[in-house]
């Protein structure tokens, strides 16, 4: 009898086993990649989430998962924010560490809702759809709210916003404005003493009996850090309690600013990102444990590098990718540095080419349209291309480039005495005065031996360096590292120091580019690109 009991126990767990949910393991970061200011949230079984593109286009964004771990781009919510001097490079403007900040993203009325500052025009947008991958319909107020965060409540709709000062601003039903006559007050204050950032890039949530605002600050001496605050009514008093903090992944970095996600089970998770060098603002996904009230990250407040999440498995990351250009459409992952010429690119001019034409004369790559960008990853990466640059006219330049204020670009110039191999760094330094000077060094300049030519970066975000080669035989790709570079590779000696510089604002891009400084219709064309 015992013998039976004990197989009808062992059974009966087997079968529960069987039947229990498969988890996801995550090993933060995520995707070790640059997608800062996030927010998420939950529809049936989705989860969306939205990022910081500044000034790439399309921009805004939009990727879906079932486990919260592996995300996919599946939208943006605009293509260009406006056809003016910025968004085309034209007299020297440009967005450059502005334009779309710190979406905040929610679904309510059966439609989702998206709003944003845009720093270089100083307004706040609001774009909306019923659908994701359906167009989005944008409205436009003429006041800039700085990290909001939308609170839909009872019929009204709020904005909650601020640095230093969180304040809340209630608008009209419709989105046509701040309502007249409407809430528009000083939320709460964060503490000025002892504080390198003040309170920034709030998430206002309305949950139990509570209203939880969530912010970002980072006080003297130690690492950026995830402060609640929360109240009983909307308008009341708010009182704060740190609920992350601590150094993560050997870095002095915290992790913070981010959305708290309740899953369809129940649990609770929160997505924050870390900055962590030239590669950008990474995310990480930490579990929620609720204490006394209070939504408590990580390990009793403490970032966690690895742990299980109670959903099952669900497809595979798509941020970046390799790409044959093989479409006539132009991938999910990439995004044009502002506004492209849309005549001036093209997947179908040369079948499994891309082709980027020269439209408008530059100065040099940072003001050069149609320069095509794809995120870096860590914590190393290798970015290569195959570039045809047969079509350059004189004063043409094409290639590849380890983008940021501080890059280096490798690639093709066709000069009056033909057509070179190049590379350069060029360095943002400020004079005397303050003013910006950018300090460019050019370490290759050699004959094209042909025509055609392979192009490769290679990434190091543990020491924060990129290496520039190139190869002119069809030799197969690059290892990765220089100690296995394939037969025929030339790695250049000297790295670029990279540098995440606030006036960019965004970690780096490997970036495919075609620009003329004397005239116009020469081209380019990309055989494949790609990255490991």
């Amino acid at each position: 009898m015992r013998i039976l009991k004990w197989i009808l126990a062992a059974g009966l767990a087997a079968c529960l086993a069987g039947c229990a949910t498969p988890r996801t393991h995550c090993v933060n970061p995520l995707t070790y990649t640059d997608i800062p200011d996030n927010d998420v949230i939950r529809v049936g079984e989705d989860y969306y989430m939205v990022s910081t593109t500044m000034y790439f286009c399309p921009g805004a964004p939009v990727m879906q998962s079932r486990d919260l771990v592996h995300w996919r781009i599946v939208d943006y919510i605009y293509d260009y924010l406006a056809d003016d001097d910025i968004y085309n490079l034209r007299d020297g403007a440009n967005a450059y560490g502005k334009g779309q900040w710190a979406t905040s993203l929610r679904y309510e009325n059966g439609r989702f809702w998206a709003l944003f500052i845009a720093n270089d025009q100083r307004k706040t947008y609001i774009y909306s759809t019923p659908e994701i991958g359906t167009k989005w319909t944008r409205q436009v107020i003429d006041r800039p709210f700085h990290d909001a965060s939308l609170l839909f409540e009872d019929g009204r709709v709020y904005v909650v916003w601020g640095n230093g000062e969180i304040r809340i601003t209630e608008l009209e039903p419709d989105f046509s404005g701040v309502k007249e006559g409407g809430v528009d007050q000083v939320l709460f204050t964060s503490p000025r003493e002892g504080y390198n950032l003040r309170a920034e890039g709030a998430h206002v949530y309305h949950i139990g009996d509570w209203y939880y605002v969530l912010v970002i600050d980072w006080p003297s001496g130690g690492p950026r850090t995830e402060t609640c605050w929360r109240s009983r009514t909307l308008l009341g008093e708010y009182e704060p309690k740190t609920i992350l903090q601590g150094q993560f992944d050997g870095r002095q970095d915290g992790v913070a600013q981010g959305a708290i996600i309740q899953t369809q089970h129940g649990d609770w998770y929160a997505m924050m990102f870390q900055d962590h060098g030239a590669v950008g603002r990474i995310p990480t996904l930490q579990p929620v444990t609720w204490v006394d009230g209070w939504p408590v990250l990580g390990d009793n407040g403490v970032p966690v590098k690895e742990f299980d999440v109670n959903l099952p498995p669900d497809g595979q990351d798509y941020v970046w990718a390799s790409d044959e250009f093989d479409s006539d459409r132009l991938a999910l992952v990439w995004q044009w540095n502002h506004k492209p010429l849309d005549g001036c690119w093209s997947l179908t001019e040369r079948p499994g080419w891309l082709r980027l034409t020269t439209g408008q004369l530059a100065t040099g790559l940072p003001d050069a349209r149609n320069t095509l960008t794809q995120r870096t990853f860590g914590p190393q990466c290798t970015s290569e291309i195959l570039l045809d640059g047969s079509g350059l006219k004189p004063g043409d330049f094409a290639g590849l480039s380890a983008f940021q204020s501080c890059r280096a670009d490798i690639g093709l110039r066709r000069t009056d005495a033909g057509l070179e191999l190049y590379a350069i760094q060029e360095v943002p330094q400020r004079g005397p005065s303050r003013t910006m000077t950018r300090v460019q060094k050019e370490i290759l300049c050699v004959p094209a031996v042909k025509e055609t030519v392979q192009l490769m970066i290679r990434y190091d975000f543990d020491t924060d360096q990129a290496w520039l080669g190139y190869c002119w035989g069809e030799v197969g790709h690059a290892s990765g590292d220089s100690a296995g570079m394939m037969l025929g590779w030339v790695e250049l000696p000297e790295p670029l120091q990279m540098r995440y510089t606030l006036d960019y604002f965004t970690g780096y891009r490997s970036a495919l580019y075609c620009y003329s400084t004397r005239e116009l219709g020469g081209h380019a064309d990309f055989d494949w690109f790609h990255q490991k």
